[in-house]
């Protein structure tokens, strides 16, 4: 299952495209679900969207664990499928299995344990803690399938079998939409539940896409949804996966708190700054929805290239990537303006968070260009050829020594009023920028990370 070799540079967007375009839809109807969620929690009230709001905060982490996981297992995989090495492949999976299954249990257990000291964590507000609660205690059955979903899935599309993803996504989704309807509103006899609904709507749609993929692993001839992977030992790949896959896994969570710290400082700030930002992120998803899709396609396609040690054509091919993206990020701020007005209309919000709600999306429409390209760049390029430790150590630097610290002093010690603490954390991007471009132009990113003999070295 080797990628053909183009023929020339211009098929290297005909193939970014058919990559880009499933991953489109799933991120599509991933935004779609969390705008379903805010829309039908809005019609309960502005404390379940806030509570919801929060509470998501860890299903947030917990996905940018998996997405660094996931990417991290890409990085080897898709290596390693270019050079046709199937084997390495499922020891790769199993490896990523490993891990992803260690953290899914240590999240449900607090989850279900220690659902309120989670809440106070992220807001002191008696109302918001014990929404918070009902929510994560539901939402640990969710987590426990949710990190062996996400592992098969990044490895079905790091070999090309993206289209079998997105179906698996649908599914998922729209259940998932029909029955947030169902147990919130009390539709077709099922009690009234609210915030608690939303979580059962989507405990209930991760078991059935578990069951799905394990359905699609029955069929599949190369990688199998199989726990007997985490058993395949190759001490050369499990070194690999440390080196490379960890930064990206560490550089993931390093921006998942970084961003959860943003919704800390808004949330200790007033219920109004918090409401405001959750209808603002999931527009802001909806604007990136092509530039992360691009960034996934992107490392997928160069890997393969890499792999099978075209980096001629691996450097072309990241060049208009990052020229792609810089087009869809443009476009994407244009989508929020677009959509700002429709948004602002039907918000049931007070006085104060609509007047939030109207800047912070305006500074989005610009502030996304920023994620698009960096995203594009470290997630993206830099991955496919093996390099992982950049992303994290720019991360660190620049949320951590720079914008959580500013953000918090702007808050707490300085009393600036909201919009202006928001508007000074959304410099993070851009702050960072010029430094992912050097690092790009010096092309110490593009390595061939493959090896020959691994499983008879292990042996």
């Amino acid at each position: 299952m080797r990628l053909r070799k183009p023929d020339a540079a211009p098929t290297f967007y005909p193939e970014l495209l058919r990559l880009a375009l499933p991953v489109v839809v799933q991120n599509l109807l991933s935004a779609a679900v969390n705008s379903a969620d805010v829309v039908m929690l809005n019609a309960v009230s502005q404390d379940a969207i806030s509570a919801v709001s929060l509470a998501s905060q860890y299903a947030n982490i917990l996905f940018m664990i998996y997405y660094g996981l996931g990417t991290g297992a890409t990085m080897l995989c898709a290596q390693y499928h270019g050079k046709g090495d199937l084997r390495a492949v499922r020891a790769v999976e199993g490896i990523a299995l490993r891990f992803s299954l260690a953290l899914s249990v240590l999240f449900a257990a607090a989850a279900l344990f220690f659902p309120e000291g989670m809440m106070r964590i992220y807001t002191s507000d008696p109302a918001l803690i014990a929404l918070g609660c009902d929510y994560l205690r539901v939402m640990s059955v969710a987590y426990l399938c949710w990190g062996v979903i996400e592992v098969y899935l990044a490895v079905l599309r790091s070999i090309g079998r993206v289209t079998i993803c997105m179906a698996l996504n649908i599914v998922a989704f729209c259940l998932n939409v029909l029955l947030n309807a169902v147990f919130i509103f009390g539709l077709l006899g099922a009690p009234r539940l609210g915030v608690t609904g939303v979580a059962i709507a989507t405990a209930i749609s991760r078991l059935v896409e578990l069951a799905c993929c394990l359905a699609v692993s029955a069929r599949s001839r190369d990688v199998k949804l199989n726990l007997g992977y985490m058993f395949v030992r190759s001490r050369a790949l499990f070194r690999d996966f440390l080196r490379m896959s960890l930064p990206a896994l560490f550089n993931d969570i390093v921006w998942g708190l970084a961003f959860s710290m943003y919704s800390l400082i808004l949330g200790h700030m007033g219920s109004d700054a918090v409401a405001a930002n959750s209808l603002v992120t999931v527009v802001r998803n909806l604007g990136t929805t092509a530039c992360f899709a691009l960034a996934s396609a992107g490392a997928i396609l160069l890997g393969r290239i890499i792999g099978e040690n075209r980096l001629d054509e691996a450097r072309a091919g990241a060049s208009k990537l990052w020229r792609a993206t810089l087009v869809t990020g443009i476009c994407g701020g244009l989508i929020i303006l677009l959509i700002s007005p429709l948004v602002l209309r039907f918000a049931d919000l007070t006085d104060t968070a609509r007047h939030y709600l109207r800047v912070m999306l305006m500074i989005n429409s610009v502030y996304i260009i920023g994620p698009a390209m960096n995203t594009t760049l470290i997630c993206g390029i830099f991955r496919a050829g093996g390099d992982s430790r950049f992303g994290l150590i720019c991360d660190v630097l620049d949320m951590w020594c720079y914008a959580v610290p500013a953000g918090l002093i702007a808050a707490f010690v300085l009393h600036w009023p909201v919009l202006a603490v928001y508007a000074l954390m959304c410099t993070d991007e851009f702050v960072k920028m010029p430094f992912i471009a050097r690092h790009y132009r010096r092309g110490d990113w593009l390595r061939n990370i493959t090896r020959d003999e691994l499983f008879e070295a292990a042996e």
